[in-house]
């Protein structure tokens, strides 16, 4: 039998290449082009002058962070349609921007957040398995550095955030156990995680099921053991940018 090889000859616990390019939105905060090897997601954040009405009208303190996340129409092989021409939030979407919003408010205290929101737009250029990974990952940098731009201006007394968070796929592909999974071994895995977690290694969130199949216990903590190990290094680089980010603007 062959030996197996992934894409790009990857091995098997190794991310696709990964950027985070940051001012790809000049009119945002704080703005991200998260790159998954061949996925593409513009993180954008823009930053809201009053907290929620229903935050407001329960006098709940402090602030709000959110997010909205869609696939542009070109961003797959067949044109997707926009989810204003067809008059509602496809539930798909509307599932992974919750997803995206609860990341962000796993690791902020959001009253430190005075009256404010933050509003993380994440738009997919390019579709290749991953993106709602590459939407939080890129989403806790582009809100950081809105946070830090509010705080150079004097808007804003300290960060809301007390950790970081990174979210990374795996899966069980051709009886192997991979990280970072692109389309082809996303379509046809038999099991498919998505795994959020905090810089100091917490987990946010836990999104896992076998297709058409099972997976053990022992397959579980491979995967787990995986998504630990590169959120790891996504860490590492949301931290390289961000503080190079700060640095050329001092």
């Amino acid at each position: 039998m062959p030996e197996f090889s992934r894409s790009n000859h990857r091995s098997l616990d190794q991310l696709r290449e990964i950027t985070l390019t940051p001012g790809i939105a000049p009119h945002a905060s704080g703005s991200i082009l998260a790159a998954f090897g061949d996925t593409r997601v513009i993180c954008a954040a823009t930053v809201d002058k009053k907290a929620p009405r229903w935050m407001v009208q329960q006098g709940i303190p402090g602030g709000w962070i959110t997010a909205e996340y869609s696939m542009l129409p070109y961003s797959t092989l067949d044109r997707k349609m926009r989810d204003s021409t067809r008059g509602k939030v496809e539930g798909r979407s509307m599932e992974i921007q919750r997803l995206i919003g609860r990341s962000l408010r796993a690791v902020a205290n959001l009253k430190k957040l005075p009256g404010m929101s933050i509003w993380i737009d994440c738009d997919v250029l390019q579709a290749d398995g991953g993106t709602r990974t590459a939407a939080i990952t890129g989403a806790y940098v582009a809100a950081r550095l809105a946070v830090e731009k509010l705080m150079a201006e004097g808007k804003l007394a300290e960060s809301p955030f007390i950790d970081s968070v990174a979210a990374v796929s795996a899966g069980i592909y051709r009886n192997e156990e991979l990280l970072d999974l692109d389309y082809v071994e996303d379509r046809d895995a038999a099991a498919d995680f998505n795994i959020v977690m905090t810089g100091s290694g917490q987990f946010v969130e836990v999104q896992g099921s076998g297709e058409e199949a099972s997976f053990s216990r022992e397959q579980l903590d491979s995967l787990l053991d995986l998504g630990r190990k590169g959120i790891a290094e996504l860490t590492v680089l949301q931290n390289r940018v961000i503080e190079d980010s700060i640095l050329s603007k001092d």
